[in-house]
């Protein structure tokens, strides 16, 4: 399970930590108490062995991290945050991420209620940074401050500030805040040297609220795109490097002290480190920190679609060469930007002002980069054949407002009258009607043919409600169509593609073996 949101957590929930072992102030170890090694007495001299070469370190390796940390160190810093939690009946949210608590009598905690009276519990939260200007710029993680109502700042030296948040951008999750003052130490940003799989890192930062804890590991993978739907402008580096709760918003830096990343997020079914840490890189980091620390806010260009990749299965159903590259469109925002063009769903956009699409990532991170306003000419595939829309692209809304759809219909199987359907490549279906659409509650905008019988057909399932509405060459309407594509199908010798809407996830494409004829 994916962790994004990792800085300690604090008053609400509050943490246990080694209690019983350490009360008294002294850790009990289990073998504490056991008895000396026999014929082994005073102290140990270990023999580096052979000329001290057996373990030295290879070529290109650092003896010690040690001087490195010393260096970067004082530039690196710890960040308390204050937040509000909204009361929940049996539950109270946890700052700053996706959980919540159990709180059976809907009480806050005394003494938490919040000053405006809204009865809002508040929470300590803590992160890290780094500072990345003279004059008291730090860098952070967006979800690190984002609700905060208080930042205070701890420096190496033991000097604490208040801070104040100068911008934050939710879409790469990074943040920029102040303290007041002058010649603070601060680090920079490597943009030029790219930091290969393999290459040393040390993470520095504040784990469990322990402050000045350095972590050091390799680069174990780049260009991690799809760990995280809320920060889509963002490729991660993947490392090593023990990252936990607290290191949020701190610095990644290469053996020559540079940072190369900021601390983000860490893959673990636990929530703590499992060596499996991500971090934004430099090149991404950069220029939008820079922008943040001049006041600027961050707009990006967008259409209003909803997209994703397709499988080779799909592909190859689509009769395209395995080449094939793009992104599919299952959903269009109404009265967006897409719409008013008019693209389509299960148009699949190969183009993009004349360059090609790679997949989902690559077009989302483009179509990021135009200004709001400006003209996006795209290439898309419909029904076989090759089109342009050129689309007038607007301003991203916030990833709350994007958040706000409306809530999804019930989803429960619910069975059609009897005999109602007939039966096409394994499925049981009827052509549209009002009478489906008002029992399955589907949209006045879903066109297509109703599976309305409970089905499986392979390995995909389908239930009551499911609208079969396009095939790999146009709009399907009736079992006539439905049964033209599968008999096209079998006739290239590939799989039948179809894009299916369900109440739960939208529109989504299919690729299955109907059952032979008999």
């Amino acid at each position: 399970m994916m962790k994004r949101k990792e800085f300690m957590l604090g008053a609400v929930a509050g943490l246990a930590f080694a209690a019983a072992a350490t009360a008294g102030g002294v850790i009990d170890w289990p073998t504490a108490a056991a008895g000396p090694v026999a014929g082994v007495s005073g102290r140990l001299a270990p023999n580096a062995g052979g000329a001290g070469l057996a373990f030295a370190p290879p070529q290109g390796a650092p003896l010690s991290f040690a001087d490195i940390f010393a260096q970067v160190a004082p530039a690196v810093v710890q960040i308390d945050v204050k937040t509000r939690i909204p009361r929940q009946p049996g539950m109270i949210q946890i700052p700053g991420t996706p959980f919540a608590i159990p709180n059976p009598n809907g009480r806050v905690p005394e003494g938490e209620d919040g000053e405006d009276g809204e009865g809002g519990a508040t929470a300590m939260g803590a992160g890290s940074g780094f500072f990345i200007a003279a004059n008291g710029f730090i860098v952070t993680n967006n979800h690190v401050v984002a609700e905060a109502t208080e930042i205070m700042v701890k420096l190496a030296d033991g000097r604490e500030l208040e801070a104040r948040l100068v911008g934050r951008d939710e879409a790469t999750d990074l943040a920029v805040i102040k303290v007041e003052g002058s010649d603070f130490p601060f680090v920079n940003f490597e943009e030029t040297a790219q930091p290969r799989v393999g290459d040393w890192v040390i993470a520095v930062g504040n784990p469990f609220g322990l402050g000045g804890t350095a972590t050091a590991g390799i680069v174990s993978a780049s260009g991690r795109g799809d760990i995280d739907s809320n920060t889509p402008y963002t490729d991660y580096l993947q490392i090593d490097a023990a990252i936990n709760r607290g290191n949020s918003g701190g610095p990644t830096f290469d053996i020559y002290g540079r940072v190369i990343g900021v601390n983000s997020a860490i893959y673990s079914p636990t929530g703590g480190s499992v060596g499996i840490g991500f971090a934004i890189p430099a090149t991404v980091a950069k220029p939008i920190t820079d922008r943040l620390m001049r006041g600027e806010s961050i707009a990006r260009g967008y259409v209003g679609v909803g997209i994703q990749n397709l499988t080779r299965e799909q592909i190859a159903a689509l009769g395209q060469s395995e080449t094939f590259t793009g992104a599919w469109v299952g959903q269009i925002t109404p009265g967006g930007p897409a719409e008013k063009a008019g693209l389509q769903i299960n148009d699949i956009i190969t183009r993009m002002n004349g360059q090609p699409v790679r997949d989902r990532n690559d077009l989302t991170r483009r179509i990021g980069s135009v200004e709001p306003g400006q003209t996006i000419r795209l290439e898309v595939l419909r029904d076989g054949r090759l089109q342009t829309v050129n689309v007038r692209a607007g301003a991203r809304p916030s990833q709350a407002e994007l958040d706000a759809d409306p809530a999804a219909p019930d989803t429960a199987d619910r069975e059609a009258p009897e005999g109602a359907g007939v039966s096409v490549g394994g499925l049981t279906v009827a052509p549209m009607s009002e009478v489906l659409r008002r029992r399955y509650s589907i949209p006045a905008n879903i066109n297509g043919l109703v599976v309305t019988g409970q089905d499986t057909v392979g390995e995909l399932r389908f239930r009551p409600g499911f609208v079969i509405t396009n095939g790999a060459t146009g709009a399907i309407r009736t079992p006539a169509d439905f049964e033209a594509a599968i008999a096209a199908a079998r006739r290239a010798d590939r799989k039948v593609f179809l894009v299916v809407w369900t109440p739960d996830q939208g529109s989504v494409p299919v690729a299955f073996d109907p059952p032979k004829p008999e």
